[in-house]
Formats: C-alpha cells, sequence, structure tokens
C-alpha cells in the first residue's frame, strides 16, 4: 500500500501582504482555531519513519481553509471574507491548489491502493462541551476499504494505548466536508484510502503525546505489514 501523508493546519503563518487584516487577532492565531497545534509533528515522525512523502500547509486556516471545498462557507474566515474577490482568486492560487493538487497528483500517479493518513489535532473543549475522545479515526464507513483499515487500526492502537479512547468518526464525522471526502470523489474504493486522524490536543507537552506518535507508527507497522 502506497503512503501519503498530509497535515493542512500544520501552521498559523500569515504571509507579509496579508498581515494587516490580522492586527488584532493573535490570540486568535494561536488559538485552534488558526493552526492545529502540535499536528505537524506528528506526521513529520511518521513521514519520516515509513520514508513517506509529506505536503503541508503551513499557513493559518484563518486566511484559507484547505480543508474544505470551495463552496464551503469556512473556506474563507471573518478575517478573510472581506477581501474581493480577485485577491481570494489570488490566495488560491497561492495557497491553496498548490497543496491540494500535489496531493492528488501523486496519489493518481501511487501505485494502487494509495493509502493517505491526513493528520490533525483537536481542542478538548469546544463551545463549552468536553470532548472525550483522545484518538479518532474519521473515515466513509461506506468505503470497505477505510472500515477494514480502520477496524484493524484501532484494535492494534487499543492494544498500544489502552488507557486512551479510540473512536471512529469523533470529534467528526469522516464524510464531513473535508479534503479526504474530495479525494474520494476522484478515486475509488479500490485505489484510495482516505483517513484522517485526530489527536487530542490535551496531551501536547506530556509525556504520552510522545507514547501516541510512536503508538501510531507502531499500529501503522502492525496492520502494514503484520499478519492483520
Amino acid at each position: 500500500m502506497n503512503l501519503v501523508i498530509t497535515c493542512e493546519h500544520a501552521g498559523n503563518q500569515v504571509p507579509a501582504c496579508y498581515t494587516h487584516l490580522f492586527t488584532k487577532a493573535e490570540e486568535v492565531l494561536n488559538s485552534h482555531r488558526g493552526w492545529d497545534p502540535g499536528a505537524v509533528e506528528i506526521a513529520k515522525f511518521l513521514a519520516t519513519e515509513f520514508s513517506a512523502p509529506l505536503f503541508t500547509c503551513e499557513t493559518t486556516r484563518l486566511l484559507i481553509e484547505p480543508n474544505r471545498s470551495l463552496d464551503s462557507h469556512q473556506l474563507y474566515s471573518e478575517y478573510s471574507q472581506k477581501l474581493f474577490e480577485t485577491e481570494h482568486d489570488v490566495i488560491l492560487e497561492q495557497y491553496y491548489y498548490p497543496h491540494r493538487n500535489s496531493v492528488e497528483e501523486i496519489i493518481g500517479k501511487a501505485a494502487k491502493p494509495a493509502l493517505h493518513l491526513s493528520i490533525h489535532t483537536f481542542t478538548p473543549e469546544l463551545n463549552n462541551i468536553i470532548r472525550e475522545v483522545d484518538i479518532g479515526l474519521l473515515f466513509d464507513p461506506e468505503r470497505k476499504g477505510e472500515l477494514n483499515f480502520c477496524d484493524k487500526l484501532s484494535d492494534s492502537l487499543e492494544q498500544h494505548l489502552p488507557f486512551l479512547n479510540i473512536r471512529f468518526n469523533e470529534p467528526y464525522k469522516g464524510t464531513d466536508d473535508g479534503f479526504t471526502t474530495y479525494l474520494r470523489t476522484k478515486f475509488a474504493d479500490e485505489e484510495y484510502l482516505g483517513i484522517e486522524i485526530e489527536v487530542n490536543q490535551k496531551y501536547i507537552g506530556t509525556e504520552k503525546w510522545e507514547m501516541i506518535s510512536i503508538a501510531l507508527k507502531q499500529a501503522l507497522v502492525d496492520v502494514l505489514y503484520g499478519e492483520g
């Protein structure tokens, strides 16, 4: 199985020509709204361990959201929505299409099936609701390849991380608007497995954070190269 790893919310960088949009938004930029803290470290670790191609977006999602489709109301935030349409077109060409087109191209050329792991993290509390999930595996349950893969990955993760809560399609649904959802429209079940891995940010800076990264690696080894 040909592995490709991406991280759509790897950073919260603001290009110099757009700093005026975020003059009073430092706190928001540094929050979960601006990026996915910790996600790129996991993505780089896994890419290195598996010698897999890695594609990352370092620009803040508050400028443009690379994990949303073009018709999504979340494509631009309240900071960038007010720009003229011509400026939106420039942002698309510079920060949206390069990432998505590069990933789609490499998957198209890869030996099939291609396994795409999109690495994300999530805030432990949203809208005053505590999220109980620790690691979420997001996929389309109607695609047998993704379902079988996540069944095996979850079983292995539970062995390596018995103290954590691992769930399917939480804290988001794998069929919600996202990059993997788009790519499923381009590649058939037998050609493409698009899995989003979501890790709870509450473990950043703790010893469990490194344990999670190592467990994800070992679980992938178990599934990709083991008997199961």
